[in-house]
């Protein structure tokens, strides 16, 4: 059975998400790229109903949001600079949790915008998710190991939010280490400096 689809926000009926709920997102602001990365680029601010739009699809299965976010995240990287796409992964416990992977949906939906294979390149190691740890926790951020390439020189990096940036600059390392000489990140949400520097985000990980 198809269901009707509705915006994840406001709940009526159409597009997700309608348009007088995409008029209130605020677009991320330029930050620099974390260590490790050639260029680095968020979409939404998240917090408002940009933080509410990724929260629901993260948090509550609100699918109907990937295309869209896919499509506004391919809109502002160069497909020139990109051999394949690929994606931050979640712990496996709460992929279990959940039954997906947000990063990954939204890095299969980027890659088909931009006519580039998604493939999975990272693979999570043991240790605490980065949901509700403090600032120089982290840090330290994920255990992450990178598959070898021998064919793709690009990859473009797909995460659904970014904090401190530790988490992509642990993926980007790990990228460069297997053989990818260029690596670029686009993530679909940025949370707001100053809290991210004051307080653990409990929706990020």
């Amino acid at each position: 059975m198809l269901l009707p689809r509705t915006c994840p926000l406001c709940r009526r009926p159409g597009p997700a998400p309608c348009g007088p709920c995409a008029l209130e997102l605020q677009r991320a602001p330029a930050l620099p790229a974390p260590l490790g990365l050639d260029g680095c680029v968020a979409v939404l601010a998240y917090e408002g109903a940009g933080r509410e739009l990724v929260a629901r699809l993260k948090y509550r299965n609100a699918r109907s949001t990937v295309r869209w976010l896919a499509v506004q995240m391919a809109a502002v990287v160069d497909p020139a600079d990109i051999d394949v796409v690929t994606w931050v992964p979640t712990s496996a416990d709460r992929r279990r949790q959940r039954g997906f992977d947000q990063a990954e949906l939204l890095a299969r939906a980027i890659g088909r915008q931009l006519h580039r294979p998604p493939r999975r390149l990272l693979m999570r190691g043991a240790g605490p998710p980065q949901t509700g740890r403090a600032l120089h926790e982290r840090r330290a951020g994920p255990v992450l190991a990178a598959k070898a390439s021998d064919r793709e020189h690009s990859v473009l990096l797909v995460d659904d939010v970014i904090t401190t940036g530790t988490t992509l600059s642990v993926a980007a390392i790990a990228l460069r280490n297997a053989g990818f000489s260029h690596v670029s990140a686009v993530v679909a949400a940025r949370t707001p400096l100053k809290r991210a520097r004051s307080e653990p985000d409990t929706l990020k990980e």
